[in-house]
């Protein structure tokens, strides 16, 4: 009878508070809404970063409403997505976790929520912002969509939609202040980009290796020695685009004290080396808790950040 009880007594304590339920519907829609991706988005300050037009008023304040829009839509794609894939998510090891696919949040309810964030983001972007941006990201809600319902499933496609959506976050915030983007801005940035996502994909399929229901169904079509080629490919461009940057003088003389562009090409090159030891490792599945977690990363990123900085000023 005691071993009895006590069995009833666990069942009882882990029914009466589940993790995945944690906060209500409104704490499961933020959860859905994927709250750690949202650094992804800070991307949007990537061009008047490199244009030296960051600190100002008016650009802090127009780039901090296209990173609210940006979340916004992006909070819209993942909520529709869970929706649509709840029933799979439920036989999946760590998704089942999901709010919608635990039952917290309804999927008529995500559907809604999804709808009408993605239908607000463009309308608040086109009164508030140039029309290229309630452009951009109207096309961007329109490939996410497309690549819940379909490109998901295509090979190579997928990891070109990811990228892309991260390219897009990138212009953004260059079309939301009319700063002209350059070559060497878009290689390295796409480039770059394609290499966290290939490492990501990697890292799935290595660590989801054998388990059957546990992974992406496109993985299985990927073979990891693939992955692995596409990863180090992009790192290997992203790193030359951003050397050919450092090194085009573009005929305006620089009195900085010392070649701040230049050296910054040693940590860029750091940065990417340090990220492949997570991406080799298999590790890299989640490229936030990378970039966040690491602080090796983190000190490379704030020397990279600095020099950055400093050659944009010229000082």
């Amino acid at each position: 009878m005691t071993d009895t009880a006590l069995r009833r007594g666990r069942v009882r304590r882990r029914r009466a508070a589940p993790p995945s339920r944690r906060g209500g519907l409104l704490g499961g829609l933020l959860r859905t809404a994927r709250p750690k991706q949202w650094v992804k988005n800070v991307l949007v300050i990537a061009a008047p970063a490199a244009a030296g037009e960051l600190f100002s008023v008016h650009a802090l304040t127009r780039l901090a409403l296209v990173f609210v829009l940006f979340t916004a839509c992006a909070a819209a794609v993942y909520l529709v997505n869970d929706a649509r894939d709840a029933e799979a998510d439920r036989a999946h090891p760590v998704k089942c976790r999901r709010p919608v696919a635990a039952g917290q949040v309804p999927v008529p309810v995500a559907y809604a929520a999804g709808i009408t964030l993605g239908v607000l983001a463009p309308v608040v972007a086109a009164r508030l912002c140039p029309p290229e941006v309630a452009a951009l990201l109207t096309a961007y809600l329109g490939m996410q969509v497309a690549y819940c319902v379909s490109l998901k499933h295509v090979l190579v496609v997928d990891l070109v939609v990811v990228t892309t959506g991260f390219v897009m976050r990138a212009v953004t915030g260059g079309l939301a202040l009319g700063i002209p983007l350059s070559r060497w801005f878009l290689i390295t940035t796409g480039f770059g980009a394609l290499f966290m996502v290939a490492a990501k994909r990697y890292s799935e399929a290595v660590q989801m290796a054998g388990e059957q229901g546990a992974t992406r169904a496109l993985l299985t079509e990927y073979s990891t020695g693939y992955l692995r080629f596409v990863w180090q490919l992009a790192a290997g461009v992203a790193v030359l685009g951003y050397c050919l940057w450092a090194l085009e003088e573009g005929g305006v003389p620089h009195t900085s004290v010392l070649p701040w562009r230049q050296l910054s090409v040693v940590a860029f090159v750091l940065a990417v080396l340090r990220y492949a030891v997570f991406a080799d490792r298999g590790t890299a599945g989640e490229p936030e808790d990378v970039v966040l977690g690491d602080r090796a990363l983190a000190v490379i990123g704030l020397v990279w950040a600095a020099m950055y900085a400093l050659a944009v000023a010229d000082w």
